[in-house]
């Protein structure tokens, strides 16, 4: 199982991440929204600005302070 750090000590499998997504589209929005609706939602951003969310294969939905950039860069380099 390899993990990937998304900010603040946080980590998410990288076997289970489907997508990783600027939450600015209006599509994403509603994304969250669900899930923050039906309880599938995971908050890691400490507080600070939502940059990037992460889908999972589970219909888990993380919120990240990290750029998708970030991320994406993370499981290249690992």
């Amino acid at each position: 199982m390899k993990l990937i750090s998304v900010g603040f000590g946080n980590a998410v499998n990288a076997d289970r991440i489907v997508a990783v997504v600027s939450p600015e589209a209006a599509p994403v929005k509603r994304i969250v929204q669900v899930a923050k609706d039906g309880g599938m939602a995971v908050d890691a951003t400490c507080g600070r600005k939502t940059r990037s969310v992460i889908v999972c294969d589970s219909g888990h939905v993380i919120l990240s302070a990290l750029r998708p950039e970030a991320l994406a860069g993370k499981t290249d380099n690992e």
